[in-house]
């Protein structure tokens, strides 16, 4: 027993500190005082400051409204819309501007549709890209993207964010609490190795 005890003691303590490890990023949820002393998980210490810097990296790394502008604005997205748009113009010429004005149809014929259909289009294809870069210019006033992430992972419940992190990772953590059990169990053998050198 005075070998295996101390293996295992050792062992046991080597898992039982990653274990403690772990459960300490996230508890407590809320400070709590202990000899004085305010403990608290460092994930809910942290994250306020946590959830600025991922609504900073959002906002300048993973989604810039300056890139999506670019690519709204790109010439690709009108022709990808344009089938559609032209559908909706030659209705207008053919069916609506008809019936609202009847007297039309006597000198609008299928030439003249098509004419002013082209030219609907060579106009929306000129005007798109400024319609798309003011739009998403407002829009970049109005929604402050490092803002909204920032409030949104502030405002996100720490025990569902416990719950998803222990689900996601349950493997990767229960491998780590057993490798903290094999340095116990080895930081065990080399101290009864070095005690039994010492004493023999």
């Amino acid at each position: 027993m005075q070998y295996i005890l101390p293996v295992l003691l050792s062992c046991f303590t080597g898992w039982f500190v990653i274990w403690l490890t772990i459960k300490m990023l996230f508890r407590p949820h809320k400070p709590v005082g202990i000899a004085g002393i305010k403990i608290q998980g460092i994930i809910p210490a942290n994250q306020q400051l946590v959830a600025q810097s991922i609504g900073r990296l959002v906002s300048t790394e993973l989604f810039s409204l300056d890139t999506l502008k670019q690519k709204v604005a790109d010439p690709e997205n009108f022709n990808k819309l344009k089938p559609e748009i032209e559908t909706h113009i030659d209705s207008f010429l053919r069916v609506r501007l008809k019936e609202t004005f009847p007297m039309l149809s006597v000198l609008i014929g299928d030439k003249t549709i098509n004419q002013l259909k082209g030219a609907f289009l060579t106009e929306l294809e000129s005007l798109f890209p400024v319609f798309m870069n003011g739009y998403i210019t407002n829009l970049q006033k109005d929604f402050d993207i490092e803002k909204q992430v920032s409030e949104k992972i502030a405002g996100f419940p720490i025990a569902k964010t416990e719950e998803l992190v222990y689900k996601s990772a349950k493997s990767q953590l229960l491998k780590l609490q057993l490798l903290g059990a094999a340095i116990g169990f080895i930081t065990g053998l080399l101290q009864i190795l070095i005690t039994h050198q010492l004493f023999s």
